[in-house]
């Protein structure tokens, strides 16, 4: 089992010398989204559910923290605040939808889906209102990431087209680009602040 941790910074809204760590842990017998202070100390299970949680991202602000979650049988986007309470499911349908990612602002969350037959970007409002799709590729497109402004998304496709290969979209999904153009294929990208 994969186990992917993620810094949350501030999110319990306190001081910025008390910082938190998000991360996943199996020491429950399925993966639970856990936090602990930045020393270690007061390690707490946010999500305790039988079904795995994992991916945890925090909001922009530090009240939310948007997870996956397979307790609906298959892989959900959920959100709950920052304390664990107020666990609520954004999207729902018989296919995966994996690895959140906050736009700056908060108002939305992107995820990959393969509700379409192949991975593909969505977005949805932090609300789990207007879910949209912003790519319709042959190739599966994964891993989304908001530019600090929140303007564009840049994301890694591939599959029928040949190697992966990073793109740029704006945020909204129109004009995607091809950034790169390399055989043995890129992946994952994240912006600089």
């Amino acid at each position: 089992m994969l186990l992917i941790p993620a810094l949350v910074v501030g999110c319990h809204q306190q001081p910025a010398t008390s910082l938190k760590i998000a991360f996943v842990s199996g020491r429950d017998g399925n993966s639970e989204i856990y936090v602990m202070d930045a020393d270690g100390s007061n390690q707490n299970n946010l999500s305790n559910n039988p079904a795995g949680d994992s991916f945890p991202v925090c909001s922009p602000d530090g009240s939310l923290i948007a997870f996956m979650s397979g307790r609906d049988g298959n892989s959900e986007i959920y959100i709950m605040d920052a304390d664990g309470s107020n666990q609520t499911r954004l999207t729902n349908n018989s296919s995966d939808d994996i690895h959140p990612v906050w736009s700056p602002d908060g108002s939305q969350i992107a995820f990959e889906s393969d509700r379409d037959g192949n991975w593909e970007i969505y977005v949805i409002d932090a609300d789990g209102s207007n879910q949209t799709r912003l790519t319709n590729n042959v190739a599966d497109d994964e891993s989304p990431a908001w530019s600090p402004d929140g303007s564009w998304i840049a994301f890694h496709s591939s599959g029928e087209l040949g190697p992966s290969e990073i793109y740029v979209m704006a945020a909204d999904g129109s004009n995607q680009n091809k950034l790169t153009g390399n055989p043995i294929g890129e992946g994952f990208p994240a912006w600089l602040p």
